[in-house]
């Protein structure tokens, strides 16, 4: 296993630390079946609405903000990728993500460096998945333009993001850490990312609207069977988006 740990950005590279609570809810299962593997599949669905259709293996698979590394072995079943990459802001979480590829018996290399100051060279990567991260970027417009950067012509960005709606909540204020005013909702995402220059077409965007990702926990319609609104703002979207 190729464990090549590079760093980038300097250890004041402004961004809000992760919670103890937020750390350990990374380790779980939950984390892992129900807000990871939920994600993947929904993209996957969504990915023959792109330019990417047909498409089953990428060289260059990259992960910006891999966390503790439970993405990378998906990444490598899905994606059979010849490079794979994690990338974070955080060493203590690389650490971590460089015993789960062990574990898993596969080949990946990892950058500490900021999303907003990706330490790889332009045109460079074939597919770039941001699962659950970007809500904790400070310079959100920098970032995009970063992950635009480093994607090769016809390159595939997987996005997948809780928006404002559930950051502001009052149970994810009282569990985790996020800059808040940086926060957008769906539709702004969505137009962030088409104005760095991606294309996105509207059948490449869902707007999942899951247990965890509600102010509730899902306990209104679980306990009580009260039906969610059909007209809502939503906590959640997936796109999938193609550098032209």
């Amino acid at each position: 296993m190729s464990a090549n740990l590079q760093t980038m950005q300097p250890p004041g590279d402004p961004h809000v630390p992760e919670t103890a609570f937020g750390k350990w809810f990374l380790r779980t299962e939950t984390w892992t079946v129900h807000v990871l593997e939920r994600a993947l599949q929904d993209l996957e669905r969504l990915m023959p609405a792109t330019a990417a259709a047909g498409r089953r293996s990428f060289e260059v698979v990259a992960d910006v903000g891999c966390g503790y590394g439970r993405s990378l072995p998906k990444l490598h079943q899905r994606f059979a990728p010849t490079r794979l990459i994690g990338m974070d802001i955080e060493p203590e979480m690389l650490e971590a993500s460089s015993k789960e590829v062990a574990a898993a018996g596969i080949n990946a290399e990892f950058i500490c460096c900021s999303s907003s100051n990706i330490a790889l060279p332009d045109n460079s990567v074939d597919l770039l998945f941001c699962h659950q991260t970007f809500h904790h970027l400070i310079d959100q417009e920098k970032a995009i333009e970063e992950f635009f950067r480093v994607l090769k012509p016809g390159g595939v960005l997987l996005f997948a993001e809780s928006t404002r709606r559930y950051i502001h909540s009052w149970i994810i204020r009282l569990l985790f850490a996020h800059p808040m005013d940086v926060q957008k909702t769906a539709p702004e995402y969505l137009a962030l990312v088409r104005a760095a220059g991606f294309s996105v077409p509207d059948s490449a965007v869902s707007y999942p609207f899951l247990w965890w990702s509600r102010e509730d926990l899902g306990l209104l319609e679980t306990a009580l069977r009260i039906k969610p609104k059909a007209v809502r703002e939503e906590t959640l979207i997936n796109l999938v988006a193609v550098k032209p």
